[in-house]
């Protein structure tokens, strides 16, 4: 950075900078795109302690990578699996390069609708989005109790999807199923009206950095964004010995109470490498969101090429030799 900063001295001075050499692009020239939610605090984090890129976090996610002209574009972008599931679609070179958080699902019911249990909610109103993470699971929560997502009724929630806990107050709907914290949110309205159903359905939300093929194959652009993940990865490890800080950065990225923050926290974790089972998970959402879009379902060889691990490794590598 010293000598970048002499570089640009140097040239204003001589007046040659159409001439001279340009200085290398810094960690922090990166851009990165996520909406207002939870499962980006260890980026916010990074961004904030660790100068890891650029302060501004455009809220667009996996689109922004692709936004036009290409100079607005996002280097890098935070989003759950099953968006890129349908993202890849239209845009192949997609590039799955870390898992950054992973996040615990439960379904909040009424008591007053009369739901005990997963079998209870046959017939009823449930409020998610659709063909989101958040639906997923209740695909797979209901298929617990012998059921599909033909066998309710699902009410739609738009993007943001803040202050969804209204709907179960209101009456709009009986049940609600979405990331935190408004399912926190929901609990803490209803009070002892709330009921929490969790399944064991083996499935938790995989909220995943992505690039493209291109920033991937471009050696200045990759070389940034290895020491971009290096320096998530410590984020981290920071957070999960004390997330105070991560907590507050959180609160201030979505919009919501700090305390209502703290509560959901305990439903995230923040491994900051590509989950063991993430293949098999984009397999079965797949075939989910296939079946869906009336189309055929791409081959398990297909949705690997998604994956790129090399990321990751560099990372770690280059943060050994600076130990």
């Amino acid at each position: 950075m010293t000598l970048a900063l002499l570089c640009v001295l140097a040239m204003a001075t001589a007046g040659c900078a159409s001439r001279a050499v340009q200085p290398r692009a810094t960690p922090g020239d990166l851009r990165f795109s996520a909406h207002a939610v939870i499962e980006a605090a260890p980026v916010h984090y990074a961004i904030r302690h660790l100068a890891a890129a650029r302060p501004e976090i455009p809220n667009g996610a996996i689109p922004s990578l692709y936004q036009v002209p290409e100079s607005a574009a996002a280097d890098l972008a935070g989003h759950a699996d099953t968006q890129a599931l349908r993202h890849s679609l239209t845009h192949p070179d997609l590039r799955i390069i870390l898992t950054i958080t992973e996040g615990q699902y439960r379904i909040v019911g009424k008591r007053s609708a009369r739901i005990r249990s997963v079998a209870d909610l046959r017939g009823r109103k449930i409020a998610t989005v659709r063909d989101s993470s958040a639906a997923f699971y209740l695909h797979t929560a209901l298929a617990t109790a012998g059921m599909t997502d033909a066998d309710v009724e699902i009410v739609p929630l738009p993007l943001p999807p803040k202050d969804s806990a209204r709907l179960l107050l209101d009456g709009g709907a009986d049940a609600l199923v979405l990331w935190d914290p408004e399912p926190e949110s929901a609990i803490e309205q209803l009070g002892g009206d709330a009921v929490i159903l969790q399944p064991d359905t083996r499935y938790r939300e995989l909220y995943n950095l992505h690039a493209t093929a291109a920033k991937l194959a471009d050696p200045a652009s990759r070389a940034k964004i290895v020491r971009f993940v290096a320096r998530l990865v410590e984020a981290s490890e920071h957070m999960r010995r004390d997330p105070a800080d991560a907590i507050i950065l959180a609160a201030q990225a979505t919009g919501y109470p700090e305390k209502l923050v703290r509560a959901a926290w305990p439903h995230q974790s923040f491994p900051a490498t590509l989950s063991a089972d993430l293949l098999d998970t984009l397999v079965s959402e797949e075939a989910w969101l296939a079946a869906r879009d009336g189309r055929t379902p791409r081959t398990r060889e297909n949705l690997a090429r998604l994956i790129d691990p090399s990321i990751e490794a560099e990372a770690r590598a280059l943060s050994r030799r600076k130990e």
